[in-house]
């Protein structure tokens, strides 16, 4: 693939967070879910298949609601250097919605949008967001802001990714890393060996792939707003895809005795990208040339941090 050297956003720059909606305004953005976002169900896959037999959902895809910068309310209020009034300098901010016309949390259960964190693990969460704007130490740099992998789920929520299918596993090209989901049966890694996106083993069920995802190494972050999960979390994943290809659902429900009090599932709506796609911030990576004026191009770019390798420290313990 071509290379595209593109500068990360730096830490300095990225927004403060904001937290939790009210009962009243939570119901609010459930209205906002029922009405623009229908859940893909369940059932047999009616499409092309791919001669292993895999269902053919190859291409390139992005998801529509928001980005990463705040798992329970994205498109929210993220401060003066993301989403606020305009101010000196700044014209063209975007106005403050109320939360009834925000976009609903990632959190599809609990019904409250939140991450159910333990005290413990809440207080922490609320360090990250306190020092998001001003990172005193290394373990407060957003890990994306380093362009680091935005872990399993996270990577879903910036920009367009990619789709490639091949015999016996599924790979996803994301912005700053990649994944591979092996469909072959084949164990999951040792216990000892962590990484940003897992350990990830699945399987098609009709129009739907459930995915086992474990030996996460904890360093990355589900959202700006700075919630996490341990080394000992596993994930239950479902990609389901509407028959004629073009959108799915995906679903990830977390467990976690670390961190969580309970399990939660994270629930994010994605549909397909092609060169007719509406221009937009999300495509742009995706299909570059088309907002150059020139034909456009289906092969997506590769991002280059330039950053590169800097360390990343692990900054939540595997036990508490």
């Amino acid at each position: 693939m071509k290379s595209h050297l593109k500068h990360c956003v730096p830490a300095l720059f990225l927004g403060a967070l904001a937290i939790a909606p009210t009962a009243a305004s939570a119901q609010g953005a459930r209205g906002w879910r029922e009405t623009l976002f229908v859940p893909t169900p369940q059932g047999e896959w009616t499409g092309p298949r791919l001669p292993d037999g895999q269902p053919d959902i190859s291409g390139h895809w992005s998801n529509t609601i928001g980005n990463h910068n705040n798992l329970t309310d994205p498109q929210g209020p993220l401060g003066g250097d993301d989403e606020g009034p305009p101010r000196e300098g700044r014209q063209n901010a975007r106005p403050i919605k109320p939360r009834s016309e925000r976009a609903p949390s990632r959190v599809s259960d609990p019904p409250d949008g939140q991450v159910p964190l333990q005290p413990w693990a809440r207080a922490k969460q609320q360090e990250f967001l306190k020092y998001l704007n001003n990172p005193i130490k290394p373990e407060y740099v957003e890990p994306f802001a380093r362009c680091a992998p935005g872990g399993p789920t996270k990577s879903f929520m910036w920009h367009g990714y990619e789709i490639r299918q091949y015999p016996g596993y599924v790979l996803f090209l994301f912005d700053s890393g990649n994944r591979v989901i092996y469909l072959d049966g084949r164990p999951h890694l040792p216990a000892n060996l962590k990484l940003w996106n897992g350990d990830s083993r699945g399987h098609w069920q009709g129009n739907t792939l459930l995915v086992d995802t474990t030996n996460n190494n904890s360093k990355a972050r589900l959202g700006r707003s700075g919630e996490f999960v341990s080394e000992n979390a596993t994930i239950q994943e479902r990609f389901i895809f509407d028959p004629n290809g073009d959108r799915f659902t995906y679903d990830a429900t977390y467990t976690d005795p670390t961190v969580l009090t309970r399990p939660f599932t994270i629930t994010i709506p994605n549909r397909r990208v092609t060169d007719k796609t509406p221009p937009d911030d999300w495509n742009n990576l995706t299909f570059p040339a088309k907002h150059a004026g020139t034909e456009p191009i289906i092969e997506a770019y590769e991002r280059v941090c330039v950053e590169g390798n800097g360390d990343h420290g692990q900054v939540v313990a595997a036990a508490k």
